[in-house]
């Protein structure tokens, strides 16, 4: 059956989306994980995945158009399947234009009221048997709140079910692989209905939680049963408002399941009969597709396991993310043994043994983005490493007199920060992005600073460092640090650097190589001031001196041009004067 790709909302203020490019094309083959399209935010430019297997059959705006949050961008289907009916008979570049928000619903009136004709494929939104009441509720999700952000962990809900909530109200603190953010409600009303509890991640678009009118019926907006099955009995279409609420819910919504069946999260219900060994666990469609969350389907490909192999527990057989996480495999012979508890004995054996040898521990969402960015960028990105050392004895002696005089105290990463600034002005191919199809060479300089913190490596960026005097570089960079540490950086604040330094000098590192920061062409790894012997004017003297290593992006930065970089910021660190004027 094919299915409706819908614009998603990618930040908490974000109305609509204009599609920078399309990637795909219609009659492309896609799978789960594809990117399908790049588009452009109130805050960044972001890339639209797919999470669903199939061929692209249909393409609705052209690169450069806006569509709204929830608005049709494409279907994906077998191919030559008729997907005219999903959108109401239009055709063309356009999408057609919601009739309502999916999100909100009055069932009463909805059932009351016969749907025009333009809109008959929404039909199966209304259910055949739905709730007495006329009470309004509206689906709060979660937000992507970073670029790289694709789930959020529930850190402290700061309201309860049954408060009266406004505009404006803060509803819980969300922990993202960058931040603890504020998630900021937009509704009047009650709260009806809490899903994730503190503590739990939620996949960007999960459900949070609901906020409507007293008395208003929350299991009708969770999918709880009124709905009916199509015809045919397969799945209800994605066009369905209230089925794509029941398709989207999170696998934290089988925690309510399991406090109101009894059943304990991620188990299966105990089966009548016992299955034969070789008959599929999983219920398909019609075309044989797999019900698969999308963080579930990640986690089997990241684990390797095979999802025909799982039973799912969410809704209609979905699988889920308790159910990846609770799978063991297992072979036919000891489901046929007529002793299964006596064969179970010495599996789990050696795995108690082992245990005592080894400490597992969850990856953060910081650390989980952290390894898919570095990875990307290392094998992406063809590296190379330029290395040079710096005279620093006349920058340590212009740091002192600075400091005499400024209202802040300047360290030698601020020293290297402003002379980076003025460098990269007189060479912007180092100041550039590799974007695939283009070089885009940026007109701002904007720095990024690694902050190591406890669950990784945090970048903040000090935005035109080269318009900056040290003294405000020295106090920005504090600032920034503290946020890093203490997990309130915002979005502006993080987002949108030309390049990046590292320094690990204060560690006692003297040489080191950094992997690049996408989207830069590079990044500057900086170690420890020595003293050390050299030789001036030929003589043998004591030196303080520096090693800088340049990673460049080969695509956009030649040895020549990297090499020429490192020349001048040599020129100004060994006389600091000059970066002054």
């Amino acid at each position: 059956m094919a299915e409706i790709i819908r614009m998603p909302k990618m930040s908490d203020t974000m109305t609509e989306g204009t599609i920078a490019t399309w990637l795909k094309q219609v009659g492309d083959t896609v799978k789960s994980g594809d990117v399908l399209a790049e588009v452009e935010t109130d805050k960044a430019t972001m890339e639209l995945e797919n999470y669903t297997d199939g061929t692209l059959l249909y393409i609705g705006p052209k690169n450069g158009e806006a569509v709204a949050v929830d608005g049709v961008l494409a279907v994906i289907g077998k191919p030559g399947e008729d997907f005219q009916a999903l959108l109401g008979g239009q055709s063309g570049g356009s999408a057609p234009a919601p009739q309502k928000q999916p999100e909100t619903v009055t069932p009463a009136a909805e059932a009351s009221a016969p749907a025009p004709a333009q809109a008959a494929p929404a039909a199966p939104a209304v259910p055949a048997k739905g709730p007495a009441n006329n009470k309004k509720a509206t689906v709060i999700r979660m937000p992507k709140m970073s670029d790289t952000m694709t789930e959020g962990t529930i850190a402290g809900w700061q309201k309860q079910v049954g408060d009266k909530v406004k505009s404006g109200d803060v509803l819980a603190e969300v922990e993202t692989d960058k931040a603890t953010m504020e998630l900021e409600n937009y509704e009047d009303g009650i709260l009806l209905y809490i899903g994730p509890k503190a503590g739990e991640a939620v996949a960007v678009d999960g459900i949070l939680a609901i906020i409507g009118e007293e008395g208003a019926d929350v299991d009708f907006l969770l999918g709880g049963g009124a709905a009916s099955a199509p015809a045919g009995g397969g799945p209800s279409s994605v066009n369905d408002p209230d089925s794509r609420i029941e398709e989207s819910k999170t696998d934290l919504q089988l925690h309510r399941d399991a406090r109101e069946t009894g059943q304990p999260v991620g188990e299966a219900p105990a089966p009548a009969t016992t299955s034969a060994p070789h008959q599929p666990q999983n219920p398909t469609t019609d075309a044989g597709r797999l019900f698969v969350s999308p963080l579930a389907r990640r986690m089997a490909e990241e684990k390797g396991i095979d999802l025909r192999h799982l039973k799912g527990t969410g809704p209609n057989g979905r699988i889920v993310q308790a159910d990846v996480e609770g799978f063991r495999p297992t072979s036919a012979a000891p489901a046929a043994a007529p002793q299964p508890a006596a064969a179970a004995v010495p599996q789990a054996a050696p795995a108690a043994a082992s245990a005592a040898d080894y400490t597992d521990t969850p990856i953060s969402q910081m650390r989980k983005v952290i390894a898919k960015r570095l990875a990307e960028s290392k094998f992406t990105a063809p590296h190379f490493y330029l290395t040079m050392e710096i005279g620093m004895d006349q920058a340590m002696a212009a740091r002192t007199k600075l400091n005499e005089l400024s209202p802040v105290k300047l360290s030698f990463n601020d020293l290297v920060l402003k002379a980076c600034a003025a460098a990269l002005r007189q060479h912007p191919a180092i100041n550039s992005s590799w974007l695939g199809d283009r070089i885009r060479v940026n007109k701002v300089i904007n720095i990024g600073v690694a902050v190591a913190v406890e669950d990784g490596l945090l970048v903040p960026v000090v935005r035109n460092a080269d318009q900056k005097g040290l003294a405000q570089i020295a106090q920005e960079v504090k600032a920034l640090a503290d946020k890093a540490k203490t997990k309130k950086l915002q979005p502006a604040e993080w987002e949108g650097n030309t390049f990046t330094i590292s320094n690990l000098g204060m560690f006692g590192i003297d040489e080191f190589t950094a992997i690049i920061n996408p989207p830069d062409a590079c990044i500057l790894a900086v170690g420890g001031i020595k003293q050390t012997a050299v030789v001036r004017d030929g003589q043998l003297a004591i030196g303080h001196v520096m090693k800088v290593t340049l990673s460049c992006d080969h695509r956009v930065v030649d040895g020549a041009t990297g090499a020429a970089f490192l020349q001048t910021l040599k020129s100004l660190l060994e006389e600091p004067m000059r970066m002054l004027v």
